[in-house]
């Protein structure tokens, strides 16, 4: 099988992005070397359906990570939005899966809870996803 996967993480919250990242990163290896890998890092969400968009031709499958937190202006939901839509658009248009590890939280809290090594872990969710996918 052979399927190239790439991971296009946004670091901007270090800690979740790096337990994310983790996550999708043992999903891949636990499926028996099936699936290569790479990473790219972005510098936030919004960024990562530019660096999909950049790279589309070169992997069978992307994995997004990342997390967007809640502030006191409508900031949040233009980029929460903006980004699940492209990803969704990429996806659909060029025929790849594209798993969606980007948390959207009201708080750190929520976010460490979601990225957690041991449990519910959405960087696992979104790799088994693609994954799937390319199955």
């Amino acid at each position: 099988m052979n399927e190239k996967i790439l991971i296009v993480v946004a670091d901007y919250y270090k800690e979740i992005a790096s337990n994310l990242l983790d996550g999708a990163k043992k999903t891949i290896e636990d499926k028996n070397n099936n699936f290569a890998f790479d990473i790219i890092k972005a510098p936030g969400c919004f960024e990562i359906p530019f660096l999909i968009k950049k790279n589309i031709n070169k992997y069978d499958g992307f994995i997004a990570l990342g997390c967007i937190i809640r502030g006191e202006t409508y900031h949040f939901e233009l980029i929460a939005n903006e980004c699940s839509n492209k990803i969704m658009q990429l996806s659909t248009e060029f025929i790849k899966p594209i798993g969606f590890g980007i948390l959207t939280c009201e708080n750190i809290e929520q976010a460490i809870q979601r990225s957690h090594p041991n449990k519910g872990n959405k960087g696992h969710e979104a790799a088994n996803a693609c994954l799937y996918l390319l199955d």
